[in-house]
C-alpha cells in the first residue's frame, strides 16, 4: 500500500461556538462526534488552557464539565478542542509514597510519572460471575471495628459521621494499623481526600509521613480551594490506582475515601448547572448509580490474588442519617460504622456507636481459621449486654439505680465498662484481634455464667477468666 492510500486521522478542530457558560459548565454547539467522558482543551481568551471533560452529547450539542474555574471565559473567545480520548491516569509502582492531586498531578514537589501503563479512570463494572466472595479478615487494630463489626478484604464497610466527629483522626489511625495477617501478603493504601482544608490535608500528610504510613499508601488530595469538579474525578483516579495495584501486581488493597459528602455536593452542583429536575433534597436523580460506580469497584475477582476493600467516609448533614447520602450509600454498601456525638461528649474515641453499626460480611471474615473459634459467641454476647445495659441506663435515670436489681446492675456496669474499655481506645494504640477478644471476655466476667446465653460451652470453659467467682 503506497503512503497516499493510508487513512489519515482528522485534525483537531477548534470550536468557538460556545452557546452559553453556567456555572462550570459550558454548552457548546455544532459538535456532531462527542462522546461521553472525552477530555478536551479549553483555551481561554488570555491564552490560558485548562481541561475539561464531556458529560453529555446530544443533537450537536456538547456540554463539558471545565476542571478549574471558568472565571475569564466568555462565549466569544474562548475555544474548546476535543481530543477524541478519555480521562487516563498514568500509574506504577512508583506511586507508592507518593502524594498527588486531585487530578492525579504530583503535589508533594517530586518528579511527575512517566509511564507507558495509562489506564482508563472511568474503569470497568466487576462481572458479577467473576466476583469471589470476600471471606478473609482485615485488622484494623480498632477493637470497635475488628471484635464487632469486622471488616473483609473485597468489602464495602463505609463510616458515617458527622461534622466535629473525629472521623479524620481515625481515617488516619486505620490507614497507620490496617493489615492482613498473612505474613507472605503484600498490602497497600489508597487515600483519597476530597474537599478538604488545607490545614486537614496537612495533618494526613504529616501523619503517614510520622508513623511510616506513606511508604505504602497512595495519597489523592482535593482540597476545599480547589475546583468542586475536581471532587469528581478524585475517587476514580483513587480506585484507577488500586486496580492496577490489586490485579497487576496483585496487592491487597485498602481504599479510604473521604468525604463522600463533599463529592456528593460536587454533583449537585453540577446537576444544578445542568438545570436537571432535582431529585430528594436537590440531589440529582442518578447519583444512586453513580455511587454505585464508585462503591461498586471493590471486591475480588476469581483467579486474581489481589483485592479492594473500601472505607468510604461520609459527614451526615445535620446527623441525619436518613439523608440521601447516607441513605443511598447504605443500599449499596455490606453495612456501615455510625459515629455517634453522644459517646464523644462521654470522652470516648472513637466513637462508634457499634448498636447503629453493621458489618454484613462479618460471619465470612470470622472464625477458627481466620479469627478465632469464639468471635462470633462474644460479639453476640457484647452486643447483647451492652444493649441491656443502656436499657438499665435509661431506666435508673428515672427509678435510680438502688431499684435495679444485681443483675441489672451488673449489665449497667458493663455498659460502663465495654464503653469506657472496648470502644475507647487511645490513638496510639493498637490492639490485636487476640487483645480485642480477651478484652471481651474481661467484659463479660462480671456476668453469671447462666447469662452467656450466646457462647458455647466448650468456649466459656476455655476463654472465661478464671477470676471470676460466679
Amino acid at each position: 500500500m503506497s503512503a497516499s492510500t493510508h487513512p489519515v486521522a482528522p485534525l483537531p478542530v477548534d470550536y468557538r461556538t460556545i452557546e452559553r457558560i453556567a456555572g462550570p459548565l459550558l454548552f457548546v454547539e455544532g459538535v456532531d462526534n462527542a462522546s461521553y467522558g472525552e477530555i478536551v482543551d479549553i483555551t481561554m481568551p488570555d491564552g490560558v488552557t485548562r481541561r475539561g471533560q464531556v458529560l453529555e452529547s446530544r443533537r450537536g450539542l456538547a456540554i463539558v464539565q471545565v476542571f478549574g474555574a471558568t472565571m475569564g471565559m466568555n462565549v466569544s473567545g474562548t475555544s474548546v478542542r476535543f481530543t477524541g480520548e478519555v480521562a487516563r491516569l498514568g500509574v506504577s509502582d512508583e506511586m507508592l509514597g507518593r502524594v498527588f492531586d486531585g487530578l492525579g498531578q504530583p503535589r508533594d514537589g517530586g518528579a511527575k510519572l512517566v509511564s507507558k501503563t495509562r489506564l482508563e479512570i472511568v474503569g470497568n463494572a466487576m462481572n458479577p460471575y467473576s466476583r469471589e466472595e470476600p471471606s478473609e479478615f482485615i485488622q484494623t487494630g480498632m477493637s470497635n471495628i475488628d471484635g464487632m463489626n469486622t471488616l473483609v478484604r473485597g468489602q464495602k464497610l463505609p463510616i458515617f459521621s458527622a461534622a466535629g466527629l473525629p472521623h479524620n483522626a481515625l481515617a488516619a489511625q486505620i490507614v497507620r494499623q490496617a493489615k492482613v495477617l498473612g505474613a507472605s501478603e503484600s498490602f497497600a493504601v489508597v487515600f483519597a481526600a476530597m474537599g478538604i482544608t488545607s490545614e486537614e490535608a496537612n495533618y494526613f500528610v504529616s501523619e503517614f509521613e510520622r508513623t511510616g504510613a506513606l511508604e505504602r499508601t497512595v495519597v489523592f488530595l482535593n482540597l476545599s480551594s480547589d475546583p468542586s469538579m475536581e471532587r469528581v474525578i478524585t475517587p476514580r483516579m483513587a480506585l484507577t490506582t488500586a486496580e492496577f495495584l490489586a490485579y497487576e501486581r496483585e496487592m491487597h488493597v485498602l481504599v479510604v475515601l473521604t468525604d463522600m459528602t463533599n463529592y456528593c455536593e460536587a454533583l449537585r452542583e453540577i446537576s444544578a448547572a445542568r438545570e436537571e429536575v432535582p431529585g430528594r433534597r436537590g440531589y440529582p436523580g442518578y447519583m444512586y448509580t453513580d455511587l454505585a460506580t464508585i462503591y461498586e469497584r471493590a471486591g475480588k475477582i476469581k483467579g486474581r490474588h489481589g483485592s479492594i476493600t473500601q472505607l468510604p467516609i461520609l459527614t451526615m448533614p445535620a446527623d441525619d442519617i436518613t439523608h440521601p447520602i447516607p441513605d443511598l450509600t447504605g443500599y449499596i454498601t455490606e453495612g456501615q460504622v455510625v459515629m455517634a456525638r453522644d459517646l464523644q461528649r462521654r470522652g470516648v474515641y472513637p466513637p462508634v456507636d457499634v448498636l447503629l453499626s453493621l458489618s454484613r460480611l462479618m460471619n465470612q471474615g470470622i472464625g477458627k481459621t481466620r479469627t478465632r473459634e469464639d468471635h462470633r459467641g462474644v460479639a453476640d454476647q457484647l452486643f447483647a449486654g451492652y444493649a441491656t445495659g443502656k436499657d438499665q441506663r435509661a431506666l435508673s435515670a428515672i427509678v435510680g439505680e438502688e431499684a435495679l436489681s444485681e443483675v441489672d446492675r451488673i449489665y449497667l456496669k458493663i455498659a460502663e465498662r465495654f464503653e469506657k474499655e472496648f470502644v475507647n481506645q487511645g490513638y496510639e494504640e493498637e490492639r490485636s484481634i487476640q487483645d480485642t477478644l480477651n478484652k471481651g471476655w474481661d467484659i463479660l466476667s462480671d456476668l453469671p455464667e447462666r447469662e452467656l446465653k450466646r457462647i458455647k460451652p466448650e468456649f466459656i470453659t476455655k476463654y472465661r477468666k478464671t477470676t471470676s467467682t460466679n
